[in-house]
């Protein structure tokens, strides 16, 4: 069937905004069509190369970031503190492993959130559902749940800017090595999880050193001054996607240049709908998660739908089952897919099947079941024979107090309401990421200490 970037209009789609005002969106989106691209098609390349390496269990993907990007918390420090806690990540993971880890954030176009239900009542009062910055506004108002066209412009702007902070820490020094006890976060310092991490950076200040003797320094080897971030978010508001894909002029292929790899949420996957549509034009590595309905045979024809030559690297299935689901329901997926000869990047998200609610009343998400999941997910790739190629986390740089449990920060029900930020869904902080890390390396790797 002929594709273009707009031929997924002529289909069914779910999670979109109805825009009262289309004469206004037209408008934007031919504006947002006339913007350079956030990314290159050659830089979208080099991802898929990573990945191809990853689900061969060459290199490891850490993929994590915000559950949604607000234009209200926009400010370089936010932005930091994630790139630091990323960093830190990857060197504990790297360390473990022996092998390289491909780092992609959720940010620079984080901005649109699927629902559960298009509308939220509160005190009798109905409303349309928040569904992202890019689309509409938190406030619990009629004028501020009217999707606006506009918000567009903004998030392109907002993603222009967090690009080219990102890529300046990435090459500007920050990620140098011998600066690995600067990545540590002030509030994690004084715990014992702060400590172990810097004990971790104490070999690695020894191994620099040697290697400095050896005449191997970071300002003759780029590798160990320099590092690559790249982004990513779910492609949920396809007028915005439509708006920045480019015709690539080395290769004539389409490209999404709003991120370096684009995924489909587990709400929009139908087969028969807009974003499988969309998806299967353009060249990016892309995600598609996967989630308890998932069958088998309707995995298959994913696949195929989305990566119809096989190619490694293009496809990232990330898992989300759930702690209580994840041992019956993903074996059988994933002996299809393995027995089919099929080429996927295999990832874990236990962030959205552990959902629950708190004693308090918060949506939150406990990290024994978190760390339970992850756990699982290796256990069941180990013994069927395949590769765990990574992790997927809503997680952010900052000290919030979102998700309950884990040693370094033990946060309780009653402790949620202290700093409890999220625009949607509930996040690890920066300790609890750190220390999931940690565990990861424990379980796959050898001990990072």
């Amino acid at each position: 069937m002929s594709w273009t970037p707009g031929s997924w209009r002529t289909f069914p789609i779910k999670q979109q905004p109805t825009y009262p005002d289309k004469a206004a969106l037209e408008a934007v989106e031919e504006e947002l069509s006339s913007y350079p691209p956030l990314i290159f098609a050659g830089e979208a390349r080099r991802l898929k190369e990573k990945l191809a390496a990853a689900g061969r269990g060459e290199a490891f993907l850490l993929q994590g970031g915000d559950c949604a990007e607000s234009f209200a918390d926009f400010n370089a420090q936010n932005i930091k503190n994630l790139f630091k806690l990323m960093l830190q990540m990857n060197m504990v993971l790297m360390y473990s492993t022996g092998k390289p880890v491909v780092k992609v954030g959720r940010i620079a176009g984080q901005f649109a959130k699927p629902r559960s239900s298009d509308f939220e009542e509160k005190d009798g009062v109905k409303l349309p559902s928040y569904r992202g910055d890019i689309i509409n506004s938190t406030e619990f108002s009629e004028e501020a749940r009217i999707p606006k066209p506009e918000n567009m412009l903004r998030a392109y702007n907002q993603s222009a800017a967090t690009l080219n902070l990102l890529r300046a820490f990435s090459r500007g020094g920050l990620a140098d090595l011998n600066k690995v006890h600067q990545w540590n976060l002030d509030f994690i310092k004084d715990n014992p999880l702060g400590q172990r991490y810097d004990e971790l950076s104490d070999k690695i200040d020894h191994a620099m050193k040697f290697m400095a003797a050896c005449g191997l320094t970071s300002d003759i080897m780029p590798q160990l001054h320099q590092t690559t971030l790249y982004t990513s978010h779910e492609a949920l508001l396809l007028n915005y996607e439509e708006a920045l894909t480019r015709q690539d002029t080395e290769t004539g292929e389409w490209y999404d240049c709003s991120a370096h790899m684009l995924w489909i949420g587990d709400r929009t996957r139908n087969l028969n709908e807009a974003h499988i549509e969309y998806f299967r034009g353009i060249q990016n590595p892309i995600g598609c998660k996967v989630g308890p309905t998932m069958q088998p045979d309707e995995l298959l024809a994913l696949i195929d739908a989305l990566n119809p030559e096989n190619e490694e690297g293009r496809l990232n299935l990330i898992v989300r089952m759930g702690a209580t689901k994840i041992s019956e329901l993903y074996p059988p997926l994933l002996k299809a897919v393995r027995d089919a000869g099929k080429n996927v990047v295999w990832t874990i998200d236990p962030m959205h099947g552990n959902v629950e609610k708190s004693s308090t009343g918060f949506k939150t998400r406990d990290f024994d079941n978190i760390l339970s999941e992850v756990k699982q997910f290796f256990a069941i790739h180990k013994e069927m024979g395949t590769i765990a190629a990574g992790i997927h986390l809503e997680m952010t740089g900052n000290d919030v107090t979102e998700c309950t449990g884990s040693t370094s920060c033990a946060i309780t029900d009653e402790g949620l309401a202290s700093r409890y930020h999220t625009q949607c869904d509930p996040r690890l902080n920066a300790s609890q990421a750190l220390e999931l890390a940690f565990m990861i390396s424990d379980t796959i790797g050898f001990k990072a200490d």
